[in-house]
């Protein structure tokens, strides 16, 4: 144990100690803490184990890029994991578990895996788990997800609440470091809104942001159009006693006039070999344990360096009191500000040196180093006994937000980095994201863009002077690698979540998989939890020089949001259970409820699925009600179907122009049934369009098109026909719909309605006529989606469930009974009518035997698309009913093929709907099928083999029930 706490020093609060447990153990830290700072100061070395190998790892990083001490943290319901200890807050109580270890830390079984590390190269897992048969995978997935190192969830139901909100403001400043503060107190102070967010709890200096709305805890985690950037805020996943009217974190959509991206920079490890071993972390990391939490890393420290940033935490850990045993540097010899460190402490500096190798077992207890010229290693071996090693490998700046919106980022030779490209957002940077590592040039920088994004936004005040800040250069000699001399053995790592070494990047390269993007992919580097924060230029950088070209030549992976790891309740929000979709509920809901309705959802309504008889199964109860309208009459609720208000003295043209049939000839008075197709010439939907004026057209959709339509009649008139003088308005929620249909629908309506001629003469099928209802002005429709006789009676929502249970009334004498979605769907498809399975996207009007109802007298859309050869290839499925000759009941999705015998076997296509047809006394269903109108009489079988049917069906024709539509005139 090497870690310790300080005396004095840091943001800790030592009189507020708080009581965690981690794997069972307790333990106290102090207010202000980390998980991660905690636990060092109790003198913990290993965290966790390394993914592949289970190796001991420690602590590498203080921040949300720490790669390997991940852990899961609370209990039951509450259960996270997966969380860098970096980034877990202390608080009283902390339940803490490590992961991917079994039986525990101290003793992992898994370890076993490091005497088979020469079988477990990169690409191990595509060549091993895709045999010896087909099914092999399936039978390796189990175990394999269970050795992937991750924590597991909990199954229970998340407690918590999850806020979204929308914040708008002048001016974003992302990131809270000196070009940040900077960048929001200079807008501020010219009057602008700002809004300064940081991923961190402790944001300096905050009592000289006055005017700026500080976002603590804030992760800006995605970039997108319109300046429009998506945060979460972690509101009190600090607290140990959460106020119950908090949310435990809230998504905010922000939308800012500019932006300016103040990201900051990660310091880069090194790689050599032992470099993962416990002990090994960043010098950046080393000195902020030192100086924020009042916490040292070990007793007796060394230094390994490239670049000048190392040498500040070397003072830093010498000022409290560490041994800092040698500074080994790289470089021929220190800069002029590294040598003003070694100048004010007297450090022991070894320049022209390189670790080779860290050795120890659960903890570093020394380092082996030698002469180095840059390059190679040019002198013996010497060891240095030490337990902890701080390593700096230059920085890189976080481009993540600048990528995820612009080109990809461009390396600086001069700065060893890759730094943001061009951009095509409407940002600012400032800092070390932009490779401005000197705090005088990030602060002065900041402040610039501070005062150009405020005045860009219309703030032309006096701007404030720029405050003042240190001048520290950043001289690098880059270094990624350091290669053993002989003798010199152990694993370096590139990326130690992922456990991918330098080896693996090389044969990566040598078995093909040189672009970037092929290494991340074939070696899994960056793909972990961290994505490769800190291991992505270190691996970049050693293909470069496998394949001897330049970092700019061989370039980055994209970067794509999120940043962090995103929480799936800060996303949704409030938007879960009943609340994650608007439920809309019809005017006759309640009388749906009250006589013993099953409801079900469709689209985003409730609707009555059946109305089930004491001890009737679902099938019994729909086929009771089909049976009612075939031989009598019943009433179904349609108000969920979509309906627009089209008007305008262009309706007809219009309309004309939007379905493929045509529409200029409709009379007043009259319905027609259209169809609509998509430009690419497939079914887009269907429905009928009542004709109530000269002008005025009422259009029905499908249920759950109803939006989708809008959008499309709105956008051809805003952008395709923006001449036509015509305006369309949704009217769904303002009419309440019933469909009465049976041979004795004419009388039920004869004895609610007044004011309107029901005969044939008066009111013949597809004629539309005002009525009244006791008084309710009512439209009246006679249309049939069952085959029978049957009429709509639309009624103004707010009388919807008056006009129902008139109707109910008028029709119980007649022994009229309510139908619900199943009996609607049995009716349909007995009759070969089409709906949402049929209208799936793919098909066209010809597939489901429409095909004249295109006219080839008109342009409209989707015609130009209608003679190309993939839509009348005739190999096309087209649409046939079906009959189960087995007596079982057909599955919908099933495959059609002409094989008896169950097997792999081409499919000719597939079983939309579904139903149990009382009218035929059998089971039925549609389907798509090759060549199917030709095919009728032929027997096919519907085969699932995912549920282990396989049964025979005869085509016949999709007009399974009076087809020549005698019914509707009964």
């Amino acid at each position: 144990m090497s870690g310790f706490r300080l005396t004095a020093g840091g943001a800790v609060d030592r009189g507020r100690p708080l009581r965690f447990t981690f794997d069972g153990r307790a333990f106290t830290g102090f207010a202000g803490d980390t998980l991660a700072s905690a636990l060092m100061a109790a003198g913990v070395d290993v965290l966790g184990r390394g993914f592949k190998y289970h190796r001991p790892r420690g602590l590498s990083a203080a921040g949300i890029e720490e790669p390997c001490a991940l852990v899961t943290i609370g209990t039951g319901a509450r259960t996270e994991p997966n969380l860098p200890a970096t980034a877990v807050e202390l608080f009283d109580g902390l339940v803490a578990e490590s992961q991917n270890r079994w039986p525990s830390l101290a003793f992992d079984v898994g370890a076993v895996n490091g005497l088979f590390s020469r079988f477990l190269v990169a690409g191990f897992y595509y060549k091993t788990f895709m045999g010896p048969t087909r099914g092999s995978w399936m039978a390796y997935e189990p175990f394999i997800r269970r050795a992937a190192g991750m924590g597991g969830a909990s199954l229970e139901a998340d407690p918590d609440r999850y806020e979204k909100s929308n914040l708008f403001c002048d001016v974003l400043v992302v990131g809270a470091g000196p070009a940040g503060r900077a960048a929001a107190r200079a807008a501020a102070a010219l009057g602008a809104r700002v809004v300064l967010a940081d991923l961190d709890s402790r944001i300096d200096g905050r009592e000289d942001l006055a005017g700026v709305r500080v976002m603590a805890r804030t992760t800006v985690y995605g970039y997108y159009d319109h300046n429009t950037l998506g945060a979460v805020e972690r509101v009190t996943d600090h607290l140990a006693d959460p106020p119950p009217h908090l949310p435990r974190q809230r998504h905010w959509t922000i939308r800012a006039g500019r932006v300016v991206l103040a990201t900051g920079a990660l310091e880069r490890p090194l790689v050599f070999a032992g470099n993962d071993h416990p002990g090994v972390m960043t010098a950046g990391a080393a000195r902020t344990y030192v100086e924020r939490f009042g916490v040292a890393p070990g007793r007796r420290v060394a230094v390994f360096t490239n670049n000048d940033t190392a040498y500040a935490a070397a003072r830093a850990l010498i000022g409290a009191g560490v041994a800092v045993e040698a500074v080994i540097d790289s470089r021929p010899a220190p800069d002029a500000a590294a040598q003003a460190v070694v100048t004010e402490t007297g450090l022991n500096v070894m320049p022209g040196h390189a670790v080779v190798r860290a050795r120890g077992r659960r903890r570093v207890r020394a380092v082996d180093l030698a002469a180095f010229d840059g390059a190679r290693v040019t002198g013996p071996v010497e060891s240095l006994a030490v337990d902890t090693l701080a390593v700096s490998g230059g920085w890189s700046p976080t481009v993540h937000l600048h990528s995820q919106m612009g080109d990809g980022p461009v390396y600086d030779e001069t700065l060893a980095a890759f730094l943001p490209g061009r951009a095509h957002q409407d940002y600012l940077s400032a800092g070390a994201c932009v490779g401005q590592f000197s705090p005088r040039d990030a602060v002065a920088a900041g402040h610039a863009a501070g005062v150009e994004a405020a005045r860009s936004q219309g703030f032309d005040g006096a701007a404030p002077a720029a405050p003042a800040a240190p001048d520290l250069p950043y001289a690098i000699a880059p270094l990624w690698e350091v290669h053993p001399p002989a003798g010199i053995t152990g694993k370096a790592f590139v990326d130690t979540q992922g456990d991918i070494t330098a080896k693996d990047v090389r044969l990566a390269r040598q078995e093909g998989y040189e672009s970037v993007e092929h290494l991340k992919r074939y070696t899994t580097l960056g793909m972990a939890a961290d994505q490769g924060k800190s291991a992505n230029v270190n691996a970049i950088a050693i293909m470069a020089a496998a394949r001897g070209r330049t970092m700019a030549e061989t370039g980055t992976t994209r970067f794509r949001p999120p940043y962090a790891p995103v929480t799936l309740g800060a996303l949704a929000g409030r938007g879960i259970g009943a609340r994650s979709k608007p439920v809309r509920r019809t005017a006759m809901h309640d009388w749906h409820l009250e006589n013993g309705a099953e409801m079900i959802t469709v689209g985003a309504w409730m609707r009555p699925r059946i109305y089930p008889r004491p001890g009737e199964t679902v099938e019994q109860a729909y086929v009771r009600e089909t049976r009612a309208v075939r031989d009598n009459v019943g009433m179904v609720d349609v108000s969920t179907l979509g309906k627009i208000d089209v008007q305008g003295p262009d309706a007809a043209e219009f309309l004309n122009r939007v379905y493929c049939n045509g529409f200029k000839t409709l009379a007043v008075g009259k319905a027609r049934y259209g169809l609509m197709l998509r430009e690419d010439g497939i079914v887009y939907d269907d429905g009928t369009t009542w004709r109530l004026g000269e002008h005025q057209y009422l259009m029905t959709t499908t249920t759950a098109n109803a939006a989708g339509v809008l959008l499309h009649l709105e956008h051809l008139l805003d952008v395709v026909w923006p001449d036509l003088r015509v305006a369309v308005a949704s009217v769904t929620e303002q009419w309440a719909g019933a469909a009465v249909s049976g041979p004795n629908s004419r009388k039920v309506l004869e004895a609610a309605l007044d004011g309107i001629d029901l005969s044939e003469e008066g009111l013949p099928f597809m004629g539309v006529a005002p009525a009244t209802l006791d008084g309710l002005d009512v439209w009246v429709a006679r249309l049939s989606f069952s085959g029978e006789r049957a009429y709509e009676v639309y009624a103004p929502a707010h009388g919807g469930d008056f006009a129902w249970r008139r109707l109910m009334a008028a029709g119980e004498p007649l022994g009229m009974i309510p139908y619900g979605t199943e009996a609607l769907g049995a009716l349909r498809i007995e009759k070969g009518h089409v709906a949402g399975p049929e209208l799936d996207g793919r098909t066209t009007a010809a597939d489901l035997g429409l095909g004249r109802m295109a006219s080839t007298k008109k342009s409209y859309i989707g015609c130009h698309m209608l003679d190309r050869p993939g839509l009348t290839d005739p190999d096309r499925p087209r649409l046939v009913g079906l009959e189960s000759l087995d007596g079982q009941a057909l599955r919908a999705g099933s495959h059609l093929v002409d094989e008896a015998a169950p097997g792999e076997h081409e499919s000719l296509g597939h079983v939309t709907s579904v139903t149990y047809s009382p009218a035929l006394e059998k089971y039925v269903a549609l389907g798509l099928l090759r060549h199917g109108p030709e095919r009728h009489g032929d027997t096919v079988h519907a085969t699932s083999p995912v549920h282990g049917r396989h049964q025979p069906v005869k085509v016949v024709s999709p007009h399974m029930f009076d087809p020549e539509g005698e019914r509707l005139y009964a």
